[in-house]
């Protein structure tokens, strides 16, 4: 058993560190890791272009990309990513298949992810209660696809996909009438966000209680 005198702020701090790392000894014990459902170091090196989006939501893809190779880089360790535009596969862009298996061939890849991103415009909800009140919402939407393609066969291995929506702005007209707005491109970076989290899911390893 150890003891510590109450009265010193030194005894006190020893006490908590060492409850501290008690507790954290306990919980590792209780835990075990679980590898990520999709494993990518057995492909050594894959590739990523740029995901495709609508038309409103270009400068959306680009940024979806970029977020998707973040996530799966600091997921995922001893793993290459050859990030490509979307330039690079234009002329097989409509036939998934048909660019994985040139990519393959071009840049010697097993593997290449493709995705695309659909967005909404700002979209307006209204809701009217008892008389004299009315509640206004504007939101933005958004749903984006991943794919990772064998270049060898053009057969999908893996696929994940999620939709997430964000708040712009709301307008209650009651007793009280409130207003609140915010800017559109901070909800679609948010949006974004969500959905890259979501969508890498399987890239992550986890944690299962024993």
């Amino acid at each position: 058993m150890l003891w510590f005198r109450s009265g010193g702020p030194f005894g006190m701090r020893a006490a908590v560190a060492v409850c501290g790392a008690l507790a954290l000894a306990g919980c590792a014990s209780k835990y075990a890791q679980v590898p990520p459902r999709l494993d990518l170091q057995p492909y050594g090196r894959v590739a990523l272009v740029a995901f495709s989006a609508d038309q409103s939501g270009d400068e959306l893809g680009t940024l979806a990309t970029q977020r998707f190779a973040e996530a799966l880089l600091a997921s995922q360790s001893r793993v290459e990513l050859l990030e490509l535009a979307d330039t690079a596969a234009a002329g097989n862009a409509a036939d998934p298949a048909a660019l994985a298996q040139a990519l393959g061939r071009e840049k010697d890849v097993p593997a290449v992810f493709v995705g695309h991103l659909k967005v909404s415009g700002v979209r307006p909800k209204g809701r009217i209660g008892g008389i004299g009140s009315m509640n206004l919402r504007a939101s933005v939407s958004a749903e984006l696809t991943v794919r990772l393609l064998s270049t060898s066969t053009g057969a999908t291995v893996w696929r994940s996909s999620a939709s997430a929506d964000g708040n712009v702005g709301r307008v209650s007209l009651s007793d009280r009438p409130s207003i609140a707005m915010r800017d559109p491109n901070e909800a679609y970076d948010e949006v974004v966000d969500r959905l890259v989290s979501s969508v890498t899911r399987d890239l992550r390893p986890t944690w299962v209680k024993q």
